[in-house]
C-alpha cells in the first residue's frame, strides 16, 4: 500500500526546487524590468516557507533541536557561499587589478574601513542601552565589510550596464571582495579585549589588555591575515600554471575547465578551515592571482556556468536566511526596544559609509563626481558577510566560561550581536533591494503623468473646438487632422454623438489613470535592448512645446510621442511598410509624406514600378509593402535603381 513519506528531505527538495523553478520563469521580468534583487525575493519566500508561516522549511529540525548546531550549520553555509563567490569575484577582475589599483583600494580598505567601523560603533553605543563601548566595537566590526553577494545586484545586469561606469563596477567588486576577509582584525580586537579585560578577566589566565593586543597581532594579523594572503596567492598561481599545462597538452575537457574556479574555491575553504586561517580572504586572493594573466577570465567570459552557480547559491542562502532569522527577537528582547532599533537601522544605512566616501572620493579616480560618490556611499550593503562574522563571534564567546557556564558579559554580548546584526542585515536587504525600483518609479512617474495629462488636455481642447459650429474651412481641416493624431495616440475613435462626448468628459479621471498605467506597463513590456527617444533625442524626454504638435502642413503625430529606435547598421536591409491611408482613413484622405523626402535627399522620395503606379505591388498587395532600401555599396553597378526579384530597390548614396 503506497503511503506518503512527508519527511524533511523531501519537503526541502520540493520547496527549494519549486521556488527556484518558479523564480526562473519570471526572473527576467523581476530583475531586468522591475530591478528587484534576487536576495530580497529569496528572503521573502524564506519567511513564507519558514517556521513563521507555512513551516515547510524547519531549520531547527535539521539541527536536531539544538540552537548551537543550527548556528554552526548557518556559519558553514555562509563560509561555503562566500568562498565560492569571492573566487568568482577575483576571477572577474582584469589582469593584475589589485596591483594596478592599489592606491584606490588602500584608501577604501585602510582609513575607509576604520571610519565605517567607528561610525557604526558610535551609533550602536548611542542607541543600544546599557552596553560598553567594547561591545559596540564588536557589533560595528561585524557589519563593517560590504557584502559581495548583495553588491552583485548593482554591478551586474541591465541597470549596471546603463548607469554604472565599468571602472566603478570593478572597484566595487574589488573592495567588497577584499574587505570581507579584512573584517577579522576589527572583530577580534574587540573580542580579545573583552576576553581579557571584561568581567575582570574571569576564566582566563590573566594578562590584561597587553595580552589581548599581543594575541591580536600574532594570531589575527600574522596567522589569520598574512598567512591567508600568502596561501591564497600560492594556491592561485599553482592552479593557473597547472591548468595552462593541462590545456596545452589537451588533458582537460571543456566541462572540467569551466568548473575549475569553483572547485578551487572548495579546496581553499576546506584547507584554510583545517589550519584555522582566513579562508574568505584566501579565496579572493586566489581568484585574482588565478586570472593574473587574464587568460582564464577571457576564456570563460561567454560561458554561463559560473553565473548559474552564483545564482543558485544566492537564492539558496537568502532563502535560508529568511527561514532562520530570529524575527521575534526584534520585538521581544532584553537588549534594545523596537523604537530604538528602527532608528538605529536607518542611521547605520545612512551614516556608516556615505560620509567616508564623500570625504575620500577625490582620491579615488574611479569615483568621478559627486553623483558617483553618493551612489558608492549609499550602496554598501550588509549581508552574508555580516551573518558570517556574527556566528564567528558567537562561537568565540561560547568558549568564555566560568564554572561550566558562559560568562555573564559574553552572554550579554551574544544577545546584542544576535538582535542588532540580524536587524541591520534585514534592513540592508530590504532597503538596497528596493532602492533601484523605487528610484526608477520616482523618476518615471512624474514624467508619465505629465505625458498623459498633456495628451488629455489636447483631447479636451479638441472636443471644445468641435462643439462650436460654422467654423472656417481651415479650422475644420485642422480639427480633422488633430482627430486622426489623437486617435493614433490613444488607440480609440472620437465619440460619435454628443452624449458620448459628454460621457467622455465626465470620465476624465479614470481615463487619465488608465493611460498612466498603460504608459508604465508599455515601458515594462518594451523589448530588451530597445531605447526610447523623445523629440529632443534624449532617452525618455518628451518636449511638450508647440513645435512638437501636429503642423498645419502635415498630419504626422506629435514628435513628443516616444518611439522605439531601430538598428543603426548601415548595411541592414528592411521592408518599408507604407501607411494605408486609403484603407484606414478613407479614400479622401491625402497620402502621408514619404519617409525620404526631396527636401533632405537628392533621391526621389518614391520610386514606383508600373504595378505600383496602379496601386498594387508585384504580388497584388498595396503599394509600398515590397519596397526595400539598399545602400550605395550594394546597388547594382551602373544605375541608381536596380531590381532584385519582385522588389523595387532604392539607391541611397
Amino acid at each position: 500500500m503506497p503511503t506518503l513519506v512527508v519527511v524533511n528531505f523531501n519537503i526541502i527538495c520540493a520547496t527549494l526546487g519549486g521556488f527556484i523553478t518558479i523564480f526562473g520563469l519570471v526572473s527576467y521580468l523581476l530583475k531586468e524590468k522591475f530591478y528587484l534583487s534576487e536576495a530580497l525575493i529569496s528572503t521573502i519566500f524564506g519567511v513564507i516557507f519558514g517556521p513563521h508561516a507555512a513551516d515547510f522549511i524547519r531549520p531547527l529540525d535539521y539541527a536536531n533541536g539544538s540552537e548551537i548546531d543550527l548556528e554552526t550549520i548557518t556559519l558553514y553555509f555562509t563560509r561555503l557561499v562566500l568562498g565560492v563567490q569571492l573566487v568568482l569575484a577575483g576571477v572577474q577582475l582584469p589582469s593584475k587589478y589589485l596591483w594596478k589599483e592599489w592606491k584606490s583600494l588602500s584608501i577604501l580598505l585602510g582609513p575607509g574601513m576604520c571610519i565605517m567601523w567607528m561610525s557604526t560603533s558610535l551609533l550602536v553605543w548611542g542607541l543600544v542601552p546599557d552596553i560598553s563601548f567594547l561591545f559596540a566595537l564588536a557589533v560595528g566590526a561585524a557589519v563593517t565589510p560590504t557584502d559581495p553577494i548583495l553588491s552583485n545586484s548593482i554591478v551586474k545586469g541591465k541597470f549596471a550596464d546603463k548607469n554604472i561606469p565599468r571602472e566603478l563596477q570593478k572597484i566595487i567588486i574589488a573592495e567588497s571582495g577584499a574587505n570581507d576577509g579584512l573584517g577579522y582584525p576589527f572583530l577580534f580586537l574587540a573580542l580579545y579585549l573583552i576576553q581579557y579585560t571584561g568581567d575582570q578577566g574571569l576564566g582566563t589566565a590573566g594578562g590584561g589588555a597587553g595580552k589581548a593586543i599581543g594575541l591580536w597581532f600574532i594570531e589575527t594579523w600574522c596567522y589569520t591575515i598574512l598567512l591567508s594572503i600568502a596561501y591564497g596567492a600560492v594556491v592561485g598561481w599553482l592552479a593557473k600554471e597547472l591548468l595552462h599545462w593541462a590545456e596545452e597538452r589537451h588533458y582537460v575537457d571543456r566541462e572540467s575547465f569551466l568548473v575549475f574556479a569553483i572547485t578551487l574555491a572548495l579546496f581553499i575553504v576546506g584547507t584554510c578551515g583545517m589550519i584555522g586561517s582566513d579562508d574568505v580572504l584566501a579565496c579572493f586572493i586566489a581568484g585574482n592571482v588565478f586570472t593574473w594573466d587574464d587568460w582564464f577570465r577571457l576564456e570563460t567570459k561567454d560561458d554561463s556556468l559560473q553565473p548559474t552557480i552564483d545564482l543558485l547559491l544566492n537564492l539558496s542562502v537568502f532563502l535560508w536566511f529568511g527561514a532562520v532569522c530570529p524575527w521575534h527577537l526584534f520585538v521581544e528582547n532584553t537588549v534594545i526596544p523596537i523604537y530604538r532599533l528602527i532608528p538605529l537601522g536607518i542611521l547605520v544605512l545612512l551614516l556608516r559609509r556615505l560620509p567616508m566616501v564623500l570625504c575620500f572620493h577625490h582620491f579615488i579616480h574611479q569615483v568621478e563626481d559627486i553623483r558617483h560618490a553618493l551612489f558608492v556611499g549609499f550602496f554598501g550593503p550588509i549581508g552574508v558577510s555580516a551573518i558570517f562574522y556574527l556566528y564567528i563571534a558567537r562561537e568565540f564567546l561560547h568558549t568564555l566560561e566560568v564554572d561550566g557556564h558562559q560568562r555573564e558579559d559574553a552572554a550579554q554580548l551574544s544577545e546584542v550581536l544576535m538582535v542588532v546584526i540580524w536587524f541591520l542585515t534585514i534592513c540592508s536587504i530590504v532597503v538596497h533591494g528596493l532602492s533601484i525600483p523605487l528610484g526608477k518609479f520616482g523618476l518615471y512617474l512624474p514624467r508619465t503623468i505629465s505625458m498623459a495629462l498633456s495628451f488629455e488636455n489636447r483631447s479636451t481642447s479638441w472636443s471644445r473646438t468641435r462643439s462650436s459650429e460654422d467654423r472656417h474651412t481651415r479650422s475644420e481641416i485642422d480639427n480633422n487632422r488633430q482627430e486622426r493624431v489623437l486617435g493614433s495616440v490613444f488607440r480609440r475613435r472620437r465619440p460619435a454623438t454628443e452624449a458620448d462626448t459628454t460621457s467622455s468628459r465626465t470620465g476624465l479621471v479614470p481615463g487619465t489613470v488608465s493611460r498612466i498605467g498603460r504608459y508604465i506597463f508599455s515601458d515594462i513590456r518594451r523589448p530588451h535592448g530597445a531605447t526610447v527617444h523623445g523629440a529632443d533625442g534624449i532617452r525618455g524626454e518628451v518636449d511638450e512645446t508647440d513645435d512638437n504638435k501636429s503642423q498645419p502642413g502635415g498630419d504626422s503625430p506629435p514628435r513628443g510621442r516616444p518611439t522605439i529606435s531601430a538598428p543603426t547598421d548601415g548595411r541592414v536591409m528592411g521592408h518599408a511598410i507604407a501607411r494605408q491611408d486609403a484603407v484606414d482613413n478613407g479614400p479622401d484622405c491625402p497620402p502621408r509624406p514619404s519617409a525620404i523626402s526631396a527636401s533632405n535627399s537628392a533621391v526621389p522620395s518614391r520610386v514606383q514600378s508600373p504595378a505600383a503606379a496602379r496601386g498594387e505591388g508585384t504580388t497584388g498587395m498595396p503599394a509600398g509593402w515590397q519596397r526595400s532600401i539598399r545602400f550605395g555599396d550594394e546597388v547594382a553597378a551602373g544605375g541608381s535603381v536596380a531590381k532584385t526579384g519582385n522588389e523595387q530597390v532604392l539607391d541611397i548614396r
